[in-house]
């Protein structure tokens, strides 16, 4: 078991200069958001103790949307066994390839946390801290939204081939005000993939973000936006929490 993190915003961060580049591109990189402890320590217990789940979409004719989201722990994967989960990563390529998937293992942060998963694990400090007064309120500022009331959040691990083909997030209209990824993977290479590409109507790349270490990007979840497939010669995972600034009702934990 990980040990407790402190967690705090680093001393003196003044949102003022990132939320002008916000209202400006509607997308801001932030260096350095937490103490370097901190961030040493949330990048150790990604590495170490999170117990992630395999994500991916897999056709549904039930469901509304036509697909369901399996999301399968290390023990589901063992006995599907080899052979079958060959076939359904097979499927989720195919799928792809017309422009519909996503292949990563994640761990559900607020689900867990409100459900009492992995009773006193420090990933539930760090699901407190994005959404604690302090961070809420240096969110608020950089966006402009006074409104925002709580931030969702999951831990992500893209390897080798993981991937999230282009989209434009979901619930915007509603409660979703900006979307976010927070950074913890050390000396990412571009060559490796993994990059936040933000695109344009014509799918040209207008950015692409490296995933930085202990960086906050924050950008506008209605334009296309996707992460590029990570090479099979990556040299480390890509450790992100990602989620969206929401303007919603907090719910509270059972």
């Amino acid at each position: 078991m990980a040990h407790d993190i402190e967690l705090t915003l680093r001393p003196g961060l003044d949102p003022a200069p990132f939320a002008e580049i916000y209202q400006r591109d509607k997308l801001v990189s932030i260096p350095d958001i937490l103490p370097e402890a901190a961030a040493n320590a949330v990048h150790d217990m990604l590495r170490t103790s999170i117990s992630w789940r395999l994500i991916f979409p897999e056709p549904d004719a039930s469901h509304p949307h036509g697909h369901r989201i399996n999301v399968l722990s290390a023990q589901d994967i063992e006995a599907v066994g080899r052979q079958g989960m060959a076939q359904r990563i097979q499927a989720v390529m195919a799928r792809a390839k017309d422009n519909y998937g996503y292949l990563y293992n994640a761990y559900p942060m607020i689900e867990a946390y409100m459900k009492g998963w992995d009773p006193g694990h420090p990933i539930h400090q760090l699901t407190e801290f994005l959404n604690s007064p302090a961070f809420l309120e240096f969110g608020r500022a950089v966006i402009g939204a006074d409104t925002i009331t709580k931030a969702d959040a999951q831990a992500t691990l893209y390897t080798r081939g993981h991937f999230l083909t282009r989209h434009v997030d979901e619930g915007h209209e509603k409660e979703r005000r900006a979307a976010y990824t927070f950074g913890f993977s050390r000396n990412w290479q571009p060559d490796w993939g993994g990059l936040l590409l933000l695109l344009s109507e014509d799918f040209d790349i207008q950015r692409g973000l490296l995933p930085r270490f202990n960086t906050l990007n924050i950008f506008d979840g209605t334009k296309v936006h996707a992460v590029s497939t990570v090479s099979p010669f990556a040299g480390d995972g890509r450790f992100q929490i990602t989620g969206w600034l929401r303007d919603d009702p907090p719910a509270k934990p059972s």
